[in-house]
């Protein structure tokens, strides 16, 4: 067994790709907040892809902010900042190699001047983001700048009283940082999210300047005018890492990896072409640059986002466990082929080369993978940051002209009945969600007053009190608890 780090490299199995870089003469261009698989499956093996072709500007040195960043700071450190990325295609054909692009790797709590230094040096021309959905402290109904997390929070409190004082959240490190690039003369670094939210660089923009505006109205002047926030759109499907994952690994490479990734091998990163201090070639390895992201992005948000939330909250009721499982089942197939071509397609632009019954088709396919071994119970984690973002927005513009809602009011009926706690057949579930005591207070009023978990406003804002999707809502959840979810699917799908 190969214990994988940079003297190891030579002794891996010629099946296994390796960096073909000098990695000591990689320049650190990117800073990235969130390191975790997906950004590991993503923008670090694209990262990684131009580093082989010999561009060495444009290395990445990840930081992390919470407590629990200190297990993937200890892992990369003794792996010399390698990992092992697996691929595997819908035929089960697997492929992998050694990403070598995270050159650094640095843990805030540890060494906060450390991070400061990195942002605030000239050759840090890209800051990137995978922070989650709910990373951005912006509120989904009125899409304004509303911090809640205890982080955000203190350092607004610090940054009047004792500005000097080094922060602790990402908003922090982000603002302080432009700040002391301002005060040396030392132009904006671009500040470039690819997490899962439509528009995720307006919404980026309002968490930066609207942090700013809390500090100094005129630094939140000069961010505004200054940094560009470009949009991106990016998918690939990337579970967890398991004890499965690691073994897999040892059994097929004699690889010890301690946090190895497995994604499915489809990729894809759209990205807007703004980058005023200059960027990696992008375009040379595989990323599409445009003008104009925002069709490509509904897409995927309503379509394999919203899919995900679709199949899980009905799938875990009916007693499923993994996402092949409810997409292998013809049933659930329909269901949410109904969904995409009824509900969500209606709501989207023409999507420049994108045949969309063809995408669809081609969802499905990667959703059925078994190889890829995705859980239900992934997908339904921060259900509150998720479903404004993926499906609501389907809701709305469906009622806004007069289309079809049937299967998006069925997803959010499953949502209200799954956080109750157990399964169609009394199976105990665990929904996790940043919001749980409040949603389970909402959906207990449903007992007296049903349609009252559509009031609860932090997700639905004022859309729960449309009388359609109310009505849509009542019927459904009234079905899934008289019939359970597999005989309401049948009703409604028709098959």
């Amino acid at each position: 067994m190969t214990t994988l780090n940079a003297a190891s490299l030579h002794a891996l199995s010629p099946a296994v790709s390796v960096p073909t870089y000098d990695r000591s003469a990689v320049g650190s261009g990117i800073v990235h907040f969130g390191v975790g698989n997906f950004h590991r499956a993503h923008e670090a093996m694209f990262i990684d892809r131009l580093l082989n072709a010999g561009d060495t500007e444009w290395g990445i040195c990840g930081v992390g902010v919470l407590p629990f960043d200190a297990a993937m700071k200890d892992t990369l450190a003794a792996q010399d900042g390698l990992y092992t990325l697996s691929t595997t295609s819908p035929q089960g054909v697997t492929e992998s190699r050694i990403v070598g692009s995270l050159i650094e790797y640095l843990f805030a709590p540890d060494g906060p001047q450390a991070v400061m230094d990195k942002l605030v040096a000239p050759e840090t021309r890209i800051v990137s983001l995978t922070v989650t959905e709910g990373g951005y402290s912006v509120d989904d109904a009125t899409g304004e700048f509303a911090p809640n997390d205890e982080a955000t929070l203190s350092d607004l409190a610090d940054s009047l009283s004792a500005p000097a004082r080094l922060p602790r959240s990402v908003l922090g490190y982000i603002v302080e940082s432009l700040r002391r690039r301002r005060e040396c003369g030392i132009p904006a670094f671009t500040v470039m999210s690819c997490d899962n939210i439509q528009g995720n660089g307006l919404v980026a923009k309002v968490a930066v300047v609207g942090f700013a505006a809390r500090r100094d109205p005129a630094l939140a002047s000069w961010i505004s005018e200054q940094v560009s926030f470009p949009s991106s759109m990016v998918d690939r499907i990337t579970p967890a890492t398991t004890d499965e994952t690691r073994a897999a690994l040892r059994a097929a490479h004699d690889i010890e990896d301690l946090w190895p990734v497995h994604s499915e091998s489809f990729e894809q990163w759209v990205l807007e072409d703004a980058f005023p201090l200059g960027r990696p070639a992008f375009d040379t390895v595989g990323v599409q640059l445009v003008d104009d992201v925002e069709p490509y992005e509904l897409m995927k948000l309503r379509l394999l986002n919203a899919s995900h939330q679709a199949m899980s909250y009905l799938g875990i009721l009916s007693g499923a466990q993994s996402v092949h499982e409810v997409c292998t089942d013809p049933l659930f197939a329909t269901f949410l082929r109904q969904y995409m071509h009824d509900e969500a397609i209606p709501t989207l632009q023409p999507v420049p080369g994108i045949n969309l019954t063809a995408y669809c088709d081609q969802l499905v396919a990667r959703f059925s993978s078994e190889a890829i071994r995705d859980t239900l119970a992934r997908q339904v984690v921060d259900a509150s940051d998720r479903i404004p973002k993926f499906l609501l927005p389907v809701v709305a513009e469906q009622l806004s002209r007069g289309g079809q809602i049937s299967h998006a009011s069925l997803v959010l009926a499953a949502w209200s009945v799954f956080l109750e706690g157990h399964t169609d057949a009394g199976t105990p579930t665990a929904p996790v969600d940043r919001r749980l005591a409040e949603l389970s207070g909402a959906v207990a009023a449903e007992a007296e007053r049903p349609g009252s978990f559509l009031d609860y406003a932090p997700v639905f804002g004022t859309l729960g009190a449309n009388a359609t999707l109310r009505a849509a809502f009542i019927a459904a959840r009234a079905s899934l608890k008289a019939q359970g979810a597999r005989k309401t699917l049948t009703q409604l799908t028709q098959i």
